[in-house]
């Protein structure tokens, strides 16, 4: 598991799932090749459908299938999988209490030479205002796993936000997810919360952190929503906390965390995102560095909120 593409867990879990579940079922939007799909065609048969270059067609029909009694498998890139076909998404699948599993792939700086109209930093937003929604922003292939699983067995409507490539192994496989994070780093002095490809950032700036003798803890802040609160309340309790996000700070990790910090715990934070500006073509690396999504950004965050 630990050496496969996020797009390749995909493909092994759905096969896996749709072995013991006749009702499982993937639909996809033209991107076979570029989620490497295409087994899934070649095993499921009818249980595989491609809808072509039409996302909020693929959300109308996986409505229709999820009223019969199947279980959809959603794929498509991540703006389209929300900004484009929010009404079909918000309606035919969240209104009408579906259960359906919405993948959403390359999102953020993640989207790279796709440039600018594939590149969302607001689909996290899009999704949490509809009600009941659950989200995830998997941050390595164990939790990939795990989460499909739980959104396969499980009722509602799930977002799962993921890049399609190579994700660093954060974990064994033996964790338990099911309280929506995870701590990777103790501390004592604050907390880091971050998702998905600014885990391994936050875990960075932890220790660059460590080495000026500030210890804080890395949280990884999987479950978006429902958040839970219990983690984000003990957090404020310990002192300062910095978010780092994939993501515009407005809609997101950062204002999830800085909900629930204002209503029960106050403390000083700051959010780590994109600020006022739309996406654009160029690697990871050096978008990252554009945004201000980097080691170097969390750790003089939290520098200047203990100071």
């Amino acid at each position: 598991m630990k050496d496969l593409e996020m797009r390749q867990v995909y493909t092994k879990i759905i096969l896996e799932l749709a072995e013991k579940d006749p009702n499982v079922l993937a639909l996809e939007a033209d991107l076979a090749s570029s989620m490497g799909t295409s087994k899934l065609k070649e095993q499921l048969g009818k249980r595989y459908i491609n809808v072509g270059i039409m996302e909020a067609e693929e959300m109308g029909a996986a409505a229709g299938l999820a009223v019969t009694g199947f279980v959809p498998f959603i794929h498509t890139f991540a703006p389209f999988a929300t900004r484009r076909s929010f009404d079909q998404v918000f309606l035919s699948l969240g209104y009408a209490q579906n259960h359906a599993v919405i993948v959403g792939t390359d999102p953020g700086v993640t989207a790279e030479m796709n440039g600018g109209t594939h590149m969302p930093f607001e689909d996290i937003a899009l999704m949490r205002v509809i009600p009941k929604n659950n989200i995830y922003e998997v941050s390595d292939p164990y939790q990939f796993k795990a989460v499909l699983e739980y959104a396969h067995t499980a009722q509602g409507l799930f977002y799962i936000r993921t890049i399609r490539k190579q994700a660093k192994p954060l974990y064994s496989g033996n964790e338990d997810f099911s309280k929506g994070y995870h701590k990777l780093k103790y501390g004592t002095e604050g907390t880091i919360f971050a998702s998905g490809i600014m885990v391994e950032e936050a875990l960075q700036a932890a220790e660059g952190l460590e080495k000026q003798g500030i210890s804080v803890q890395v949280i990884d802040l999987f479950r978006i929503k429902p958040m839970n609160e219990d983690i984000v309340i003990e957090a404020a309790k310990l002192g300062p906390i910095v978010t780092a996000e994939n993501h515009n700070v407005i809609g997101g990790l950062g204002s999830s965390v800085a909900e629930i910090v204002a209503e029960n715990h106050p403390v000083k934070m700051k959010r780590i995102g994109v600020k006022e500006q739309f996406g654009q073509v160029g690697k990871m690396e050096y978008l990252k560095e554009v945004y201000g999504l980097k080691a170097v950004d969390i750790s003089k965050a939290m520098v200047e909120l203990l100071n």
